[in-house]
């Protein structure tokens, strides 16, 4: 099973019922960094673009209108090709 989830364009309904908007934001401009995730995180991209790349997995490309889960114990590298924005929440 993939550790990343990507659904693209998720309805109006769906993110309103996740009470996306409130949760958390946050903004990085273009960069590659490495990230290991201790918990599960859920975000919903608001703008920009990255491609997430799994040790030993392939590259995952994530932009603007995308929900994406990112299963907990997942190591990866983040590179960031237009500065992006994002609601998250972890667990």
């Amino acid at each position: 099973m993939s550790k990343i989830l990507v659904e693209q364009d998720p309805s109006p309904m769906k993110l309103d019922v996740m009470h996306v908007e409130q949760w958390a934001l946050w903004e990085k401009e273009v960069s590659r960094f490495p990230w290991t995730y201790d918990a599960t995180e859920t975000c919903y991209v608001v703008e920009g673009e990255a491609v997430v790349t799994p040790d030993n997995g392939d590259p995952v490309t994530i932009s603007a209108g995308d929900l994406v889960v990112f299963m907990a114990g997942l190591s990866c590298v983040w590179e960031i090709k237009k500065p992006i924005s994002k609601h998250y929440k972890m667990g």
